[in-house]
């Protein structure tokens, strides 16, 4: 594809590293040299249930009978821990070099009906599994590499399933005090003699899901998760995941889709931004159509800062299809804007599965504001990026999009600077404002917060606010799903994916050159918080002398 290969403008990043071309085999990720993979391509298949899912019966975060403990059964899959204190030294394509252990204990027999766990391949999660009963297993999840934390992505394997039997599974070491899995979010499972055969993809399964404290002895992180389900078939692969799956693989995937297509490759160039610690390509996507660059106003978007928050990846794909689509809404955005699209941006956090760190061992959405070249690559260059559009360019919006695992639907994190005039801090409310009337049932701005937090300093959204774009966002997507419009269901890939195309719709409302829907937004922000602080209409009160608290209590 000439776009990918043509050197850049000064400034843009050449296409030194492996993109992925039309033809040929993916670039293969790289693996921190101790992590074992199994050699099997692990994909699914996307799908949409016909019906909504609902949320289970909620359970509250109450104490729940204890399951039976770890040193009452058998231990059937183990991976060995990273010794503590250790540290990032080298990767390779394929992770640790000659031939695998054995994880999981060997079956007795074909009477046995011990399920067989494997969590090896990317984005898998999962460090241990106990059979305590004979279809009830206490898990132990893996904390991010590097650190001893930040247990809440899982995904893993099951094999030598049994059709009737109810079985319970129990993540003992889950790091976060209050979940929606209290709320009525459930479990995903996905068969593969489903997929196969009839077409069906992941799905919302599990009763009696529970998630309480745990007693006393697990550290660091002592908060359960509980959940009883069936297996649709014998002998089948299943996999369970916190929310659906997108691998880097998947992302690469996308790309050689986009790369081989000659129409959507003329107006979007596929870069590496850098290289990730491990070497794996952070890939950097400039789309707008060819004509009057120069004049053009540009939106910056990123997602998978946080790897084990995989709805981001499919809100941001659903971005990419409509925007690179021959939609006339579509060709009006590139006419009218330069997109700069970091898609993953911790493409090793993603890899290995972890919840929230890249292999540095910390968050690199605590990172803008002190970002080390060496240690946070992705972030040091899609700061150093942003810095120079905005040399030559106003930036109209920076969204990153993440997840969110206690509040449900969707919802934005903004930045109320309390000494700015009244116009900003209203103006900064609008965006928000105008993506909840697009998405009425998803989107939620009483949810929306923008008071700028001591301990928030470091994220995309505030750095890149003080570096001077105004309408800059942090996009949370709940791993549950919408209360609102009368729904009560979990999200579809779909839904998510239908998040990227109301940005589109919303940025063109927002930046329509009519004035009429900025001016109705901004009456309408007014009101909201004129009535939320009890002033009384016409009062004649200023915003200039409240604070962002006053605003957000």
């Amino acid at each position: 594809v000439p776009s990918a290969r043509r050197r850049g403008s000064p400034g843009e990043p050449r296409a030194l590293f492996a993109l992925p071309s039309a033809r040929g085999a993916l670039p293969a990720p790289c693996w921190p040299i101790e992590c074992e993979v199994i050699k099997e391509t692990i994909e699914h298949i996307e799908w949409v249930p016909p019906e909504p899912e609902p949320f289970c019966q909620p359970t509250g975060h109450k104490w729940a009978p204890a399951a039976p403990g770890e040193e009452q059964g058998t231990v059937v899959y183990h991976l060995s821990p990273a010794p503590p204190g250790s540290y990032f030294t080298r990767a390779r394509v394929g992770g640790a070099p000659g031939p695998l252990s054995s994880p999981a204990a060997p079956l007795e027999g074909p009477q046995d009906t011990t399920l067989l766990f494997e969590s090896r391949f990317e984005s898998g999660n999962l460090q241990k599994a106990v059979k305590v009963g004979p279809y009830e297993y206490v898990l132990t999840l893996r904390p991010d590499l590097y650190t001893a934390k930040h247990t809440q992505w899982f995904y893993f394997r099951v094999q030598n399933t049994r059709r009737d039997p109810l079985y319970r599974f129990t993540i003992a070491n889950l790091a976060k005090p209050k979940s929606l899995y209290g709320e009525g979010m459930c479990p995903l499972l996905y068969s593969q003699h489903d997929a196969q055969s009839r077409g069906i993809g992941w799905r919302r399964v599990g009763a009696d899901v529970r998630y309480y404290r745990g007693g006393g002895g697990e550290e660091p992180a002592a908060f359960r998760l509980s959940w009883t389900a069936r297996f649709p078939h014998d002998g089948d692969t299943c996999f369970f995941a916190h929310s659906y799956p997108y691998t880097y693989s998947d992302l690469q995937r996308y790309l050689r889709a986009l790369a081989g297509d000659p129409v959507r490759s003329r107006y979007c160039a596929v870069r590496a931004l850098c290289r990730s610690l491990a070497g794996n390509t952070v890939y950097l996507l400039t789309i707008t159509s060819p004509a009057g660059a120069a004049a053009k106003r540009a939106v910056v978007l990123s997602a998978r800062a946080h790897p084990g928050e995989s709805g981001g990846s499919w809100a941001m794909q659903g971005f990419l299809d409509f925007l690179l689509s021959a939609h006339a809404d579509a060709r009006l955005l590139r006419r009218l804007f330069v997109f700069k699209v970091v898609p993953m941006l911790n493409p090793d956090g993603v890899v290995v599965g972890n919840s929230r760190c890249s292999l540095a061992g910390r968050d690199p959405n605590r990172a803008y504001g002190t970002a080390l070249r060496g240690s946070f690559p992705g972030v040091w260059h899609l700061r150093a990026m942003v810095e120079r559009v905005l040399a030559e360019r106003e930036v109209v919006l920076y969204c990153d999009f993440h997840g969110h695992s206690r509040k449900n639907n969707v919802f934005m994190y903004g930045c109320d600077g309390s000494g700015a005039g009244t116009g900003p801090r209203l103006r900064q409310r609008v965006f928000p404002l105008m993506l909840s009337k697009n998405a009425p049932d998803k989107f939620s701005f009483p949810s929306c917060k923008f008071k700028v937090q001591k301990s928030k300093a470091g994220t995309g959204r505030v750095v890149m606010w003080r570096m001077g774009v105004s309408n800059s966002y942090t996009m949370e997507v709940a791993f549950g799903g919408s209360t609102l419009g009368g729904r009560s269901s979990h999200f579809t890939v779909e839904d998510l994916k239908s998040l990227g195309y109301h940005l589109c719709d919303t940025l063109l409302d927002f930046c329509d050159p009519h004035p009429a829907k900025l001016q109705q937004c901004l009456s309408e922000v007014d009101a909201l918080l004129r009535q939320r602080l009890g002033w009384e209409p016409g009062s004649g009160r200023s915003w200039s002398d409240v604070s962002p608290s006053e605003l957000e209590s």
